[in-house]
């Protein structure tokens, strides 16, 4: 019985063999790994520093002054612009009082004459 279970040499060496195989591999895998981690760290810097100089180079002291003037140009010209449209509006209004008060005599002027149509009629009418 003893003899059964006691492993023959050539199982021995396709255990040996075979682990052997798997530490190579491991060690070839974490080669690899650590060779990715590394171009990975290197393309991660390079992103960063590019990013970077972007945003330096966007709100960079220059860039923020033309906005700056860019921003002043825009409210002189939106100034001017409410001034021309509270210029015509206010045009429009003094028209519009105007017109208002032209309406308001001659509906004055109507009523008169149609009042003195109609005591006319009526002294007519009642002959007094």
């Amino acid at each position: 019985m003893n003899k059964d279970l006691t492993p023959n040499k050539s199982v021995k060496n396709t255990d040996k063999n075979a682990l052997e195989n798997i530490k190579q591999q491991a060690k070839e895998l974490k080669k690899e790994v650590k060779d990715k981690a590394t171009e990975l760290k290197e393309e991660s810097k390079e992103a960063f520093e590019t990013v970077k100089e972007k945003m330096n180079e966007t709100f960079s002291e220059e860039n923020i002054d033309k906005v700056k003037e860019k921003l002043d140009e825009y409210t002189d010209d939106a100034k001017e612009v409410l001034e021309d449209v509270s210029e015509k509006a206010s045009e429009i209004a003094s028209d519009a009082v105007e017109n208002l008060a032209d309406l308001a005599e001659d509906a004055k002027e109507g009523i008169e004459e149609a009042t003195t149509k109609t005591k006319g009629f009526f002294k007519r009418l009642f002959g007094k």
